[in-house]
């Protein structure tokens, strides 16, 4: 126990004023590596967004959206991990035994983790998704097999609206395969089926001639990016060839001009009398049987009627 006479000398506060120098030391370090990391990660975010920039392919905004998120996660991470280690710290300059509560955290990290362990793998889906730039908000995609349109890219889910306005949540985690349809570019692929007698040569002139006169039309003219690529008979029905083409488009506009395109082409092969395959069945009429024959078939019916009648009467 200290004498009275003890806490009048400066000399009995010297290791208390040390503990509260090394406590503050600690408190002053961890704000500023917070501070730190979050210029670096500012820094990181511009030099990023100017680098893909540079690329192509996107918006400022889009880009600003996807960094800003993977930059506040790491932000929120790191600055939860500093303020531990410093809590951590201060409790040993307290002369707190750290021994059982580092072991109690270990132990409820351990539990934490095996609970967790979806949500992790869901956050770090999340994370793939912004940072490889697979889907981005309003574009169409297939997901595990639903379409729709991505209304909402979350760390931990992904948002789908379907054409009949139903939504779709995949937890990020659980997403196996992705079809981005609007991405750089679309096809906008198509296929016309025409009877056995019909030039296909012919065919293909006139899709050219709808598709360069769509292509001079507002607002297809901006959407369109390339002429159109006829691949040729792409099936040999039973009543019908099928001939396969695609226009090359802004992502996104691909059902907007194929819609036109149908119309059109059906408007055209009305005119120019170019009809489908129609189906067609062969009937082979025979000749009536012979006089005798039709009387032997006769009898042998008549018989066997006759024993089934005597059967039944037994």
């Amino acid at each position: 126990m200290p004498q009275r006479g003890d806490l009048l000398t400066f000399d009995y506060y010297v290791p208390f004023l040390g503990i509260i120098a090394r406590i503050g030391f600690i408190i002053l370090f961890a704000y500023i590596a917070t501070v730190a990391a979050g210029r670096l990660l500012k820094g990181l975010r511009g030099y990023t967004i100017r680098m893909r920039m540079k690329a192509g392919g996107e918006t400022e905004e889009e880009l600003e959206k996807r960094v800003e998120t993977i930059c506040s996660v790491v932000r929120n991470v790191m600055f939860v991990l500093v303020w531990i280690i410093a809590g951590i710290m201060i409790l040993h300059e307290l002369r707190f035994d750290i021994g059982p509560l580092l072991a109690g955290a270990g132990v409820i990290g351990v539990a934490i983790g095996f609970g967790a362990q979806n949500i992790v793998k869901d956050v770090l889906g999340g994370l793939f998704l912004l940072i490889e730039n697979q889907i981005r908000v309003n574009d169409v995609a297939v997901i595990n097999g639903k379409g729709g349109l991505v209304e909402e890219l979350n760390l931990r889910t992904t948002v789908l609206r379907s054409d009949d306005g139903a939504v779709h949540i995949f937890a990020n985690g659980s997403i196996q395969t992705i079809s981005n349809l609007t991405r750089e570019y679309s096809y906008s692929l198509f296929t016309v089926s025409v009877g056995y007698d019909v030039d296909t040569d012919q065919v293909g002139t006139i899709l050219r001639e709808i598709t360069e006169q769509l292509s001079t039309e507002p607002p297809f003219q901006a959407a369109m990016l390339a002429p159109l690529e006829v691949m040729g008979v792409d099936q040999l029905g039973d009543n019908s060839v099928v001939i396969k083409a695609r226009v090359k488009v802004l992502p996104g506009q691909q059902w907007m001009v194929g819609r036109e395109l149908n119309r059109r082409i059906k408007q055209r092969f009305g005119e120019a009398h170019i009809g489908r395959g129609t189906p067609t069945q062969a009937i082979q009429v025979l000749s009536p049987a012979m006089p005798e024959l039709r009387e032997q078939v006769r009898q042998i019916v008549n018989e066997t009627l006759a024993e089934q009648a005597q059967s039944k009467r037994v």
